[in-house]
């Protein structure tokens, strides 16, 4: 039976090569979107502690306790689609005369408005 060192270490190892499968991943993206991508990666990882980055489907996707948690890939359209899974926590906007929980964007470009603001929507859907 392994002892909790060796656990550790191999742990890491997976996470370390899960993280090298993503950036991969998002290095493969067409360039315009391909910085999209590598900040998203960012953002997630700064913004929701424990989440383990995966490929699935072709896709970056971000897991939380062995559960898909969120995801991202770039459209032939232009554009990057970053959506939630059903483990985030998402609700209506507080006040909201309606019951819509928004779960998936749209990403056309990286301003620094909307860089805080998917922080806080990751943020917000980490609980």
């Amino acid at each position: 039976m392994p002892d909790a060192e060796t656990k550790g270490v191999r742990e890491a190892a997976k996470t370390a090569e899960s993280e090298a499968e993503v950036r991969a991943k998002i290095a493969q993206m067409p360039a315009p979107l391909r910085a999209i991508g590598e900040r998203l990666h960012e953002i997630i990882m700064a913004n929701a502690p424990g989440l383990a980055p995966r490929v699935r489907y072709g896709m970056p996707w971000y897991m939380r306790d062995g559960k898909s948690w969120c995801f991202f890939r770039a459209t032939t359209f232009g554009f990057v689609t970053f959506g939630f899974d059903d483990p985030a926590v998402l609700a209506p906007q507080q006040g909201a005369a309606h019951h819509l929980a928004v779960s998936a964007y749209r990403i056309t470009a990286l301003d620094e408005a909307t860089q805080a603001e998917l922080a806080a929507i990751v943020r917000r859907a980490a609980g």
